[in-house]
């Protein structure tokens, strides 16, 4: 498939029909102009927000093959440097709860929003979905191993995911995520997203939700947000991931 050469351009495939851990630096973050109040907005969301809702507001959500919605600049590009600088250093491949990093205060304030009320409303108003009172959790990517990528749905207990990327420049093929239409073809894809800062991709969890990329190894930072059925995931999945975590970080070739 012909790719035109725009670096944060999604291509549309047409063959077939939470709390803040322990942080770095705790200055004054600088937060830019105001975006212009909209009616279902509150001042100190419009005034603070590092998050563009009206973006994903005004984004279609697609349905083919699943309901996805991508929106380009999610993180207003003001703030996009800043939280760049202070997304936590990882160090090595894996998926790290949010909960026990370090970081400085403009990622501070991003993991905030995303895990505040103005996003869950918008989520909500996106996917046609009540969210409320379910409980959320991020997790962090900095680096793929080769192994990443490989085609899954997300597990049930899971509602929504979000993904937020990291990565000032992607030109490479590979690492670029795809939107699947069947759990046997990465070819087969609906949408194929360069995992570049600030480009946010949504779903909802389904049985056909299918979607990975392909081998990549260096570095690839993201943010997972999901919201999930109820709180026992979040301790299961966080201590799941850390003991991943760990047992990776004693053996390397895992």
């Amino acid at each position: 498939m012909k790719r035109r050469s725009l670096e944060r351009e999604f291509v549309f495939n047409k063959r077939a029909p939470g709390v803040p851990a322990v942080m770095v630096d705790r200055g004054i973050a600088s937060f830019g102009k105001s975006p212009i109040i909209q009616p279902h907005m509150t001042v100190t969301e419009a005034v603070l927000s590092l998050l563009d809702l009206e973006k994903l507001r005004a984004n279609p959500l697609r349905h083919d093959p699943f309901d996805f919605v991508v929106v380009e600049d999610f993180v207003r590009a003001e703030h996009l440097p800043g939280v760049i600088a202070d997304f936590p250093p990882l160090g090595r491949h894996g998926s790290f709860p949010l909960a026990g990093q370090r970081y400085g205060a403009a990622f501070a304030h991003l993991a905030e929003e995303l895990e505040g009320d103005a996003m869950r409303r918008a989520v909500e108003d996106k996917f046609a979905i009540d969210l409320a009172g379910r409980p959320t959790m991020i997790t962090l990517r900095g680096y793929s191993d080769g192994k990443d990528g490989r085609i899954h749905t997300d597990t049930a207990t899971k509602l929504i995911t979000v993904l937020i990327y990291m990565n000032p420049v992607w030109e490479e093929e590979a690492g670029r995520l795809r939107l699947l239409r069947g759990a046997g073809d990465l070819e087969d894809f609906a949408a194929e997203i360069p995992p570049v800062a600030g480009t946010m991709v949504a779903f909802r969890r389904s049985e056909k939700s299918f979607h990975g990329h392909q081998p990549h190894i260096g570095e690839r930072r993201s943010i997972q947000l999901n919201w999930v059925t109820d709180r026992n995931v979040v301790r299961r999945e966080l201590g799941r991931h850390r003991w991943s975590a760990r047992f990776k970080a004693l053996n390397p070739f895992a």
